[in-house]
């Protein structure tokens, strides 16, 4: 257990801080993803299954519903081309390094209760029965709303994009800001309304 814990600590730190250095929001989204996954296993590790499951179930729908809408609005196509994820470097910097300093005095020098639940308690059902009991109809409406808004982000993202339609021949967008765009081989040849997409050697 020491060591799932220390895998999957080390785990939702390292893909926290590529959240912040990749050059992608949908990169970033997805990174963001996999540190809460992390942090959900943390949990059900420490026997909060409840919590853990919960997160795990919630930042899954949360960040697939972000990368989608991303490569839908974002005025970077699709949010996949370089741009700085960045933003006030060095107050973010101190921000983070105060807070987490702070944390982890508080996790090591902090005498907390330790109050055992009864074993016989009925305590993860009267919890599901608090939560869901009265709003189970409020649930399965918002499950419904985010599955019609995952199907709609698809279809709306997939005919048309800035740069054109998907099947006209659409200039593909350059790597790089103010650069030169891709090779004549990596755009979307118009084919009779059969676009494709060929691919050179680089």
């Amino acid at each position: 257990m020491t060591a799932a814990f220390s895998v999957f600590s080390a785990a939702a730190i390292w893909t926290g801080w590529r959240v912040f250095r990749t050059d992608s929001m949908v990169r970033a989204s997805f990174l963001l993803l996999a540190s809460f996954l992390n942090v959900g296993a943390i949990l059900v590790l420490l026997l909060a299954e409840y919590l853990g499951t919960a997160l795990l179930l919630m930042m899954a729908v949360e960040m697939v519903v972000m990368a989608l809408f991303m490569v839908m609005f974002m005025m970077n196509p699709a949010g996949l081309n370089p741009m700085t994820m960045v933003h006030q470097p060095r107050f973010a910097i101190t921000a983070g390094t105060v807070t987490a300093v702070g944390l982890g005095a508080v996790a090591i020098t902090g005498d907390f209760p330790d109050a055992p639940v009864d074993p016989a308690a009925r305590t993860i059902h009267e919890l599901g029965v608090e939560l869901l009991g009265g709003s189970m109809l409020v649930f399965e409406t918002a499950g419904v709303t985010l599955l019609a808004t995952m199907v709609c982000a698809v279809i709306l993202s997939s005919a048309r994009g800035r740069y054109g339609d998907d099947d006209q021949g659409s200039i593909a967008p350059p790597l790089e800001p103010g650069g030169h765009h891709r090779p004549d081989d990596d755009l979307v040849a118009d084919d009779g309304g059969h676009g494709h997409m060929h691919h050179g050697s680089h």
